[in-house]
């Protein structure tokens, strides 16, 4: 096995340890979190009925105008205060992270923290 197939597989454990805890409700839907090397994306989840709520990621047009990169911090916080409004709008105060197995710093740090300053409660 080389490094790459090992660090995917210590994510994959990593988010269905987490994934086992973590449930999101009607009241406090799940606020899930993916990075890729080019893009982050982030989506709130009702687990209950298994819908998506809101969504917002570096592909969306709203967040990728005026960025130069999308793979960075800045981006990551653009889509978490993008998240954030969006949960407002739907009337959402409250969510549970759900930080999918990766790393909390970095871009899913910048991503938490955005959203906790636009408004939403982590």
């Amino acid at each position: 096995m080389d490094v790459s197939q090992k660090r995917r597989i210590a994510r994959l454990k990593r988010q269905a340890r987490v994934r086992r805890k973590v449930r999101g409700t009607i009241e406090r839907p799940r606020l899930s979190v993916f990075r890729s090397a080019n893009h982050i994306y982030a989506q709130i989840v009702e687990d209950v009925n298994g819908r998506t709520m809101a969504a917002a990621s570096t592909l969306t047009k709203d967040v990728a105008e005026g960025l130069k990169g999308k793979g960075n911090v800045e981006a990551a916080k653009a889509v978490g205060s993008a998240i954030a409004k969006k949960a407002l709008e739907k009337n959402i105060s409250q969510v549970v992270f759900d930080r999918n197995g990766f790393l909390y710093k970095g871009r899913v740090q910048a991503l938490a923290d955005a959203a906790r300053e636009a408004g939403l409660k982590l």
